[in-house]
């Protein structure tokens, strides 16, 4: 038993189901087989037995109404009694008490042993079974036996016959249901075949090939393959957005590193004899590495993307008011003013995500203001939802580049957002901080006059 468990579990589940769909198809036709056989076999032989009682009380009932005048002329004339016998294959003989012979009718078997049962035997008799009855007679002054033999060859061939063909019949539904079992494996295997192969191509060349799964069937295995291409497309896209990001990532920060380079060498040689150019490299290496730290914090805040809190809840007045005080006492020179209509409630996030979304987008309007930046905020409510309007007076965006801005490292212009400053990361980050907590953002802009951010929030209740 051991050793068939090991070997089923080596083979393929192709081989498996093949396998157990043949026996639970065989076993389940030599059930019926046994219970129709033994069915049979119990009618058939109380059929036999049927035959042999009857021809005894036929036989006895002629006897004894022909009374002890009996000839052996008045049996003769009885064909009915004796066609009935001859078909039958039986042998009848008469005995007296002492066990002597005095009438055979058919001569097709040996004689039984005489006995004082009436009851049907089953006996062999030259090596063949038969059933055997001895009823005691008595015609006038005459007492005996009457012994009836009924052979069971016609039975016994009857029942090898129907043996016989139920075990071929065996063989064929044992061949049948494993061809049937290989065509549905191989069938039903399809699909995971092509997942398997899928899998590997994924593997060996990773997304650079399309990854094409078609399985219209509404089953478990249907939906195996629409959660795997679902996952599959998830992977491509992350792969896709992880290859950007490094290629971005390796982009943004060779900059930076290239420019403290670049001053360190100037210093090496030369430059730390002249005081002028000391401090100047050092202030510029020192503006360098910030925008780096802020990057790398960036893009740890991207690559993180922890999971929501159910519980989270924002004061929206309290969080950007302080972000308001924090911005103008670094930029003194700009003007924030916020206005709201109504009482407004908690928002669904943290304070953290609130303040770092209104941050990054304030300090953007300063940063590409060419004047004195004037920032408006409004808050107002409708239905379940916060409505959060920050409008400023910058440099404006154009409209083709405005589904862009929310990329990661994407410039308008390359050369002048170099020289603003800035790591290209801040919109991204407020647009992944809305998804987060079911915010949406929209944005309306027009060169050289200003934009203005729309942003829903849901309110917490």
């Amino acid at each position: 038993m051991k050793r068939l468990r090991d070997y089923l579990v080596h083979q393929p589940l192709q081989r498996k189901w093949m396998l157990t769909s043949s026996a639970v198809i065989f076993f389940s036709y030599t059930i019926i087989c046994i219970v129709v056989y033994i069915s049979l076999h119990t009618w058939l032989l109380h059929d036999e037995e049927s035959k042999i009682k009857r021809t005894s009380d036929d036989l006895v009932s002629f006897l004894e109404s022909q009374g002890p005048n009996l000839t052996i002329q008045q049996i003769q004339k009885n064909t009915g009694l004796l066609n009935s016998i001859v078909d039958r294959d039986q042998t009848v003989r008469v005995f007296n008490l002492d066990g002597v012979e005095i009438l055979r009718i058919n001569n097709a078997s040996q004689a039984a042993p005489i006995t004082s049962m009436q009851e049907i035997m089953e006996v062999t008799i030259d090596n063949e079974d038969a059933f055997v009855i001895n009823v005691p007679i008595q015609l006038g002054f005459f007492q005996g036996y009457i012994q009836i033999i009924h052979p069971l060859t016609g039975f016994q061939s009857l029942m090898n016959y129907l043996l016989t063909a139920m075990l071929i019949a065996g063989l064929g539904a044992l061949l049948l249901s494993a061809s049937i079992g290989y065509y549905l494996a191989n069938y039903l295997m399809q699909p995971l075949h092509a997942l398997r192969s899928s899998m590997k191509t994924v593997m060996d060349k990773g997304f650079n090939e399309p990854i094409q799964l078609t399985y219209s069937s509404h089953d478990e295995i249907g939906d195996l393959l629409k959660m795997y291409n679902a996952m599959m497309d998830e992977l491509q896209i992350s792969f896709t957005k992880q290859q950007q990001f490094v290629a971005d990532a390796s982009h943004e920060l060779r900059t930076p590193i290239q420019a403290i380079e670049g001053h360190l060498s100037l210093l090496k040689r030369w430059g730390k004899d002249d005081p002028e150019i000391l401090e100047e490299s050092i202030e510029t290496s020192l503006t360098e590495i910030a925008r780096m730290r802020k990057m790398i914090e960036e893009l740890l805040e991207l690559a993180r993307r922890e999971e929501k809190d159910d519980t989270s809840e924002a004061d929206a007045i309290t969080v950007i008011t302080g972000v308001i005080e924090e911005i103008q006492y670094l930029h003194p020179e700009a003007r924030i003013m916020l206005s709201k209509n109504e009482e407004i409630g908690h928002l669904f996030i943290t304070e953290n995500a609130l303040s770092q979304i209104v941050r990054n987008i304030i300090e953007n309007a300063i940063r590409y203001c060419e004047i004195i930046p004037e920032i408006q905020i409004s808050l107002s409510v409708s239905d379940k939802e916060a409505l959060l309007k920050i409008e400023d007076n910058g440099i404006g965006i154009v409209e083709e580049n405005i589904p862009f801005i929310f990329d990661r490292f994407y410039r308008v212009d390359e050369a002048r957002n170099r020289q603003i400053g800035g790591t290209g990361l801040g919109l991204s980050i407020t647009k992944m901080l809305l998804e987060k907590y079911n915010g949406t953002v929209e944005v309306k802009s027009e060169k050289n006059v200003g934009t203005v951010f729309f942003l829903k929030f849901p309110l917490k209740y």
